[in-house]
């Protein structure tokens, strides 16, 4: 097995020996070479783990002394996920493993997907949980990773019939996974472009797409709700793109409201200390999406768009506003590399005409005034008189992106 690809192993031998052990003898006779990482906190026996729980607890800065005979089942835990999640990472940059796979119950799944996570998009992660359908937990599970989840609807006790065969399903799915896909960050033919999409803005995206594609760009897209501009960020800190075209970054003022669309702290500022230039644009900034056990009694108050029967757009104050542009200013004018600001003048996505209720292109003003005074001379500011969704906007973006990037 000398040229065998070798896939790391998390479990908990105290509790899923048997069947860490038939993974194991599976992963071996299917050329396939497995590297055993054992999160035990309260085992007994000695582990035959390659990793043993000693050398994770020790990379998480403690002892497996001090695991055992700790009551603070919290604190324990994320010493031994803090390790486990160091070594995965040194493994992994070392270029030592190929890929990821890990079964358990609800604690064996939330420490696993913990490590699985801080290894960076396209690496082969496979989770085989007895929980992966309960309400709640697979969100927690896969957060904003590519993580593969293997509902085994069994519990994971004893290597009958039926778990045999989903962990026989299991290992082949990860042979193929590592055998057959290239790793996305091996691949550099292109110039890889980000860009985060919202319905609201989707004629814009399409027309930004279909140009780059054809001047030879790849472009990615990110649905800028929550979840996929926070992947975004965190694949553009990992390396994946050569420049952002951030076109709908509400996910900025989301977050300092702490609303729905949330995009997390670190949103428009990984591509500034990656140092790779970008271009931003406003589509949804100027509207708000609080849950509705969130409601103020304001709320309801306010002008509203209903995309949808589940969705509603709540128009920013111009205080609002105001807070949300010097939030923009700070994040960008930390950039180490080129920016622009690019404004629609005459509404900021396809909710954003004439007529309908939200529509204010004065008011929209204020935020720009606030980064006219706010913003580093270095980042250009660029007004088009025309709607976020109009051919001439689309136009300006292309041209901007083909002189960034």
């Amino acid at each position: 097995m000398a040229n065998s690809n070798t896939v790391l192993i998390i479990s908990t031998l105290d509790t899923k020996r048997e069947e860490t052990r038939y993974l194991k003898y599976k992963f071996k006779e299917i050329d396939v070479l497995p590297l055993l990482m054992d999160l035990s906190m309260r085992g007994k026996e000695k582990s035959r783990a390659e990793l043993t729980p000693s050398q994770v607890a020790s990379a998480g800065g403690s002892t497996i002394e001090e695991i055992n005979k700790s009551k603070e089942r919290s604190t324990i835990t994320n010493i031994i996920i803090e390790g486990a999640t160091k070594i995965a990472k040194d493994l992994y940059e070392a270029g030592k493993i190929d890929g990821i796979m890990a079964l358990g119950g609800s604690t064996g799944s939330l420490m696993a997907t913990d490590v699985m996570r801080a290894l960076p998009f396209g690496i082969p992660k496979l989770m085989i949980s007895s929980t992966a359908a309960l309400p709640g937990l697979s969100t927690k599970y896969i957060g904003t990773s590519d993580i593969l989840l293997f509902h085994s609807v069994i519990e994971i006790s004893g290597v009958t019939d039926m778990l045999s065969n989903v962990m026989d399903r299991a290992c082949y799915a990860m042979k193929g996974m590592i055998k057959y896909v290239n790793n996305p960050l091996s691949i550099k033919s292109r110039k890889t472009i980000a860009m985060t999409m919202l319905g609201p803005c989707e004629q814009c995206a399409s027309s930004v797409r279909a140009a780059l594609e054809k001047e030879g760009f790849q472009v990615i897209g990110f649905s800028a709700a929550g979840v996929g501009d926070k992947a975004m960020e965190e694949m553009i800190a990992q390396g994946f793109f050569h420049g952002v075209i951030d076109l709908a970054p509400g996910g900025v003022g989301e977050h300092y409201f702490g609303y729905m669309r949330d995009g997390g702290p670190n949103r428009l500022e990984s591509a500034g200390k990656r140092g790779i230039p970008q271009i931003v644009s406003t589509c949804s900034v100027n509207h708000m999406t609080p849950s509705r056990s969130k409601y103020k009694k304001e709320f309801y108050e306010r002008r509203k768009y209903d995309l949808d029967k589940f969705r509603t757009w709540l128009r920013l104050s111009t205080d609002e506003l105001q807070l949300v542009a010097k939030e923009f200013a700070r994040k960008l004018n930390s950039s180490q590399a080129p920016v622009k600001v690019i404004v629609p003048l005459q509404g900021w996505s396809s909710v954003d005409y004439k007529g309908n209720p939200t529509y204010d292109p004065k008011e929209d003003q204020v935020f720009v005034e606030i980064l006219r005074n706010e913003l580093d001379p270095k980042v250009e500011i660029i007004e088009i008189d025309a709607n976020m969704e109009d051919q001439v906007f689309s136009r300006e973006i292309i041209k901007s992106a083909l002189e960034l990037f």
